[in-house]
């Protein structure tokens, strides 16, 4: 209350009060005291909606998000051996233990160590790892009453523009908040491994060294996706991060718990992208397709009858085998890159069968091939 209009009050007040005593006046001004002090505005703001929301999954999610230190073994500028200490964030996915991660956070680790939300240190052990989808699982051998697992959600119906929360421990700083929106979907980028990871999620909530293998989170405190990686040319983050889609992780979770590994699906087939240029080289009726360059003996191709390059011819530098079927479409789907090819084979499972559409010499037809499981470290 400004104190123009405090002086007008109190001149009122006065006048009512007339006759009455200094007691009774006293009484007056400490009731009028106590009415200004309840109308002044507060010196707080309010908490938006939004950011309530932000709290409430914070404080529930928190505490299922762990701190992860692994140790490796190398070889120093003598050769010695020395170990080094990696850190990264994890996620508990199930009261028995179980915490979800990426592959890279644990890579060759000889030793792995947890940190709970109350700060409880726990050995840490490797369950499976998917290096083509950079996942991982391990365990802890902690109480259930110790642990918090996080709801996996889905990533089936997420829209862009979506809120979105990453709890991690960025540089070791443990439980650490950022929170952003989903910038795109169906992003790809090159694992580690040199696979190519489709459908990824990319967001601008923060995502910093640490963060691997943290949760992203939606407004209801679900995990949405596994944060992998960031694009920055100086290593910080600059609003362009990537987490893997929480469907993928559900789709192999229970084969890295079964058998420690995910078996994927193999053609068996070395590919090159057939362009106009080699088209018209090889005197191709068609510049759209992928050449099958070689066709691993006893493989899932080898024994459908698929045939690889029989000739050695040089394109520009480069020495390519040509002379091999040409795949136009698998399972009706039309295929100009490598990529495209591996993109549709890897929607499936070993043991499935998939029909090819083949250019042989000048001749279009079709073969089925029974997908095998690939070698591991292929």
């Amino acid at each position: 209350m400004d104190s123009g209009k405090k002086s007008q009050l109190e001149g009122e007040m006065v006048k009512a009060v007339g006759s009455w005593g200094k007691r009774g006046r006293g009484a007056l001004w400490g009731a009028a005291l106590v009415f200004c002090v309840c109308v002044a505005p507060t010196g707080g703001q309010a908490l938006t909606e939004d950011e309530r929301n932000t709290i409430s999954v914070y404080k529930k999610a928190a505490p299922g998000v762990v701190n992860i230190t692994s140790t490796v073994l190398e070889r120093d500028f003598f050769f010695g051996i020395v170990p080094r200490e990696g850190a990264g964030s994890g996620a508990i996915i199930d009261p028995r233990g179980y915490i979800l991660t990426n592959n890279h956070v644990i890579k060759e680790a000889r030793r792995i160590e947890v940190t709970l939300s109350d700060g409880s240190k726990w050995p840490g052990k490797l369950i499976g790892a998917d290096p083509e989808n950079d996942l991982a699982v391990i365990k802890i051998e902690a109480p259930s009453s110790r642990l918090t697992p996080l709801p996996l959600g889905s990533s089936k119906d997420l829209q862009v523009g979506q809120k979105v929360m990453a709890i991690g421990n960025p540089f070791g700083l443990g439980e650490t908040l950022t929170v952003g929106i989903i910038s795109s979907l169906g992003r790809s980028i090159r694992s580690e491994t040199g696979s190519l990871m489709e459908d990824l999620i990319q967001t601008d909530a923060a995502i910093n060294p640490g963060n691997s293998g943290g949760p992203l989170l939606d407004s209801e405190g679900r995990i949405i996706g596994i944060n992998t990686a960031i694009f920055s040319p100086s290593g910080g983050n600059i609003g362009i991060g990537f987490a893997i889609p929480v469907d993928t992780a559900k789709r192999i979770i229970p084969e890295l718990i079964e058998k420690g590994y995910v078996a994927h699906p193999w053609l068996g087939v070395s590919l090159f992208p057939l362009t106009s240029g080699l088209a018209k080289a090889m005197d191709l009726p068609t510049s759209q397709g992928v050449l099958v360059v070689e066709v691993i003996r006893d493989g899932p191709a080898d024994r459908a009858g698929m045939k690889g390059g029989t000739k050695m011819v040089q394109i520009g530098n480069a020495l390519l085998p040509v002379g091999g079927d040409v795949i136009l479409a698998v399972e009706g789907q039309p295929v100009k890159s490598s990529e495209d090819v591996i993109r549709e084979i890897r929607k499936r499972r070993p043991g499935e069968r998939v029909r090819l559409k083949i250019l042989r010499g000048k001749r279009t037809e079709e073969i089925v091939v029974t997908l095998g499981e690939r070698p591991r470290g292929r």
